[in-house]
């Protein structure tokens, strides 16, 4: 896989780990004792991005962050999934010179 596909890959997974720990964090709002999830983010030496998974220290919901962190990851993910699409037409275009 070339560079440009894996940085968008792992830019679109890390997206998707993010949306789904609002989701979790959003879901579990109300459940008395709950620690939200947060994800970091790293970017790799190689390319792309690696994600972990943690939990914040004080008890308690932050809904506006879940919220705005939806959103973002949302934003994100098509972002990436743009650049996948721009990279298969570009290759497509180079292909077609050739041929």
């Amino acid at each position: 896989m070339n560079t440009i596909s894996s940085i968008a890959l792992s830019g679109a997974h890390a997206a998707s780990t993010r949306l789904d720990v609002a989701a979790h964090n959003i879901a579990n709002a109300q459940t008395p004792g709950f620690q939200r999830q947060v994800v970091h983010q790293q970017s790799q030496e190689t390319a792309g991005v690696m994600t972990s998974m943690g939990k914040v220290d004080e008890v308690g919901a932050d809904l506006a962050a879940d919220l705005v962190a939806q959103m973002e990851a949302s934003y994100n993910y098509k972002a990436n999934l743009k650049t996948i699409q721009t990279q298969d037409q570009m290759v497509g275009s180079i292909l077609d010179v050739k041929a």
